[in-house]
């Protein structure tokens, strides 16, 4: 099976990680671009590590350091869905693998998903046997949404911000993800962001960063005050 690699921010503290947090990109993107916004969530998580893969394949549009997790010739729903099914097992033994090798557990773990990263954090964070910390999808939507009552295996907090000016995914792409999500008992709050389009902004950093920081350091602070 496809490994993925990337680049990775190492946690702010200076010690092993006691966290890991995984940036999933999108569409045509890498891995240099999410791991850019290690250094502004990583106060909030300071004792986390960032890890931001390649997506597994090259982008059949732009091949030279463009990736995909899976190709957007033919634009839906079954093929989203093939496509994001090809993709899981390979996102899944690498996060497996990525916390054993530091020792950690899944309630260690948030995935950070941009756009199509986004239909790969919920489809895959939803399915496996034990909750992550959390999931922030940033741009993106919940692939096959009518597969997910029957599917789901945890229910890890969500959170949903996506740009009202969004010419790529369409904004009510985030409230049909999070009917769902809500219909299958997933903790999930959502921000509509006026006038942004396919991107994120300050305040969905700031909202990603408080939503990682209550999923991921509270059982932590003890050890600071």
């Amino acid at each position: 099976m496809t490994k993925l690699d990337g680049p990775s921010h190492p946690p702010l503290t200076g010690e092993k990680p006691e966290q890991l947090i995984v940036f999933l990109h999108g569409y045509g993107s890498n891995g240099d671009d999410l791991i850019s916004l290690a250094p502004y969530l990583a106060p909030a998580v300071p004792e986390a590590e960032f890890l931001s893969p390649n997506a597994p394949f090259p982008c059949e549009i732009n091949p030279f350091g463009g990736y995909q997790w899976f190709g957007l010739e033919e634009r839906n729903a079954a093929t989203r869905l093939a496509g994001t099914q090809q993709a899981a097992p390979i996102l899944n033994s690498y996060l497996d693998e990525q916390l054993a090798a530091r020792g950690l557990t899944d309630a260690d773990l948030a995935l950070v998903g941009f756009s199509q990263g986004t239909m790969m954090a919920l489809h895959v964070g939803l399915r496996r046997a034990k909750p992550l910390a959390a999931i922030v999808g940033y741009s993106g939507m919940l692939v096959a949404p009518e597969l997910l009552a029957g599917e789901i295996k945890s229910k890890p907090p969500v959170l949903l911000v996506h740009g009202m000016a969004d010419e790529v995914l369409p904004f009510h792409a985030m409230a049909e993800a999070e009917q769902a999500l809500h219909a299958a008992g997933v903790p999930v709050m959502s921000e509509g962001r006026p006038g942004l389009p396919h991107s994120i902004d300050q305040r969905g950093l700031e909202l990603g960063a408080s939503i990682l920081h209550q999923a991921l350091c509270r059982h932590h602070d003890h050890h600071h005050h």
